[in-house]
This record gives C-alpha cells, structure tokens and sequence, in this order.
C-alpha cells in the first residue's frame, strides 16, 4: 500500500485503499505499521484533515476499535 508522508511528530505516513476499506500507519518513531481494517473512506478523510493526526488517533480513531495487524515491525526500544 502506497503511503503518504503527513505532518505530525508520532505519524510518519498515512495509507488508504479504499475499494478494500484498509487504512495504514507507519509510526515515527518506531517504524512499526499498522494496517486497520474495514475503515470507512470517511474515516480516511477525517483523519487526513485533523489538525493534529497522533490527537485524533487517540482520541477518535482508537476507540473505534477497527481491527488491525502489525505488518511491519521496525526498529525495537533499547534498553
């Protein structure tokens, strides 16, 4: 899936397919992807026009409770 880099400090892009309805996250930080399932295109679209993206995943996205895989697992925390 083809994402697109967007402008947040804890989202490094954003990825939509939606004749599937599968959105993508690629964190930041960590490099993890996340692909969510059954997202509507509304929800795509919402998520791309907030003001803050990591604000609207906690506070909107999540709870919503899509269900998602790990498709990518970057780099791992050190301790």
């Amino acid at each position: 899936m083809r994402r697109k880099p967007v402008p947040s400090t804890s989202i490094a892009s954003i990825g939509y397919l939606p004749e599937v309805r599968e959105l993508e996250i690629e964190f930041r930080a960590s490099g993890d992807v996340y692909r969510y399932f059954d997202v509507p295109c509304e929800e795509y679209d919402a998520f791309m026009a907030a003001e803050s993206k990591g604000t609207y995943l906690n506070q909107v996205f999540k709870p919503r409770g899509y269900r998602y895989v790990v498709v990518f697992e970057g780099k791992k925390s050190q301790v």
